[in-house]
């Protein structure tokens, strides 16, 4: 696979064709957040992965904008200690959700990350400790459209370079 290519192809899949993962394919993806760097290799997460339909479900109720969680073949909660404490702790679960992310989209498996609201009914559903906090879980599965793995931007879809880089100074 081609870094680039997967940067510049990847896409956000929301509906997912009702097939599992295989259990290599699912073991890929996990390592994947695990192998990926943090801050001074701190590796301060856990990930709780799920393929119960009924936990996916409940899940799927903890954010506006998490249904498609309910729909996925996978989802992995991704576990911080507090986030409010270190900025570079959501910056770490954010790069790990990127790494498990290329992981999938390398093997044919579509993602999209989901807000988590209302933390605290996550915890009832997942049974994390107190310790632990779930701001971010991400959906996984074939795509339900094959082609949204890989589709071409949308027209106007990313904001033009020249006006997102400055050089130099602002």
């Amino acid at each position: 696979m081609n870094v680039s290519d997967a940067i510049r192809l990847k896409r956000a899949v929301r509906k997912f064709q009702d097939k599992p993962l295989p259990d290599d394919v699912v073991y890929a993806i996990l390592n994947a957040g695990r192998r990926s760097q943090s801050s001074k290799n701190n590796q301060t997460w856990q990930f709780i992965a799920i393929r119960d339909k009924s936990i996916l479900k409940g899940l799927s109720t903890c954010g506006e904008w998490a249904s498609h969680l309910a729909g996925a073949a996978l989802g992995i909660a991704i576990l911080t200690p507090d986030p409010e404490g270190k900025f570079q702790i959501m910056f770490d679960a954010g790069q790990a959700a990127a790494f498990m992310q290329l992981a999938a989209w390398e093997l044919g498996v579509g993602s999209v990350p989901a807000s988590i609201y209302e933390a605290e009914k996550a915890r009832g559903i997942l049974g994390f400790p107190a310790e632990w906090h779930l701001r971010i879980a991400l959906s996984f599965g074939y795509p339900l459209e094959e082609t949204k793995l890989s589709a071409p931007p949308k027209k106007g879809g990313r904001v033009k370079f020249e006006d997102v880089v400055h050089w130099e100074k602002w």
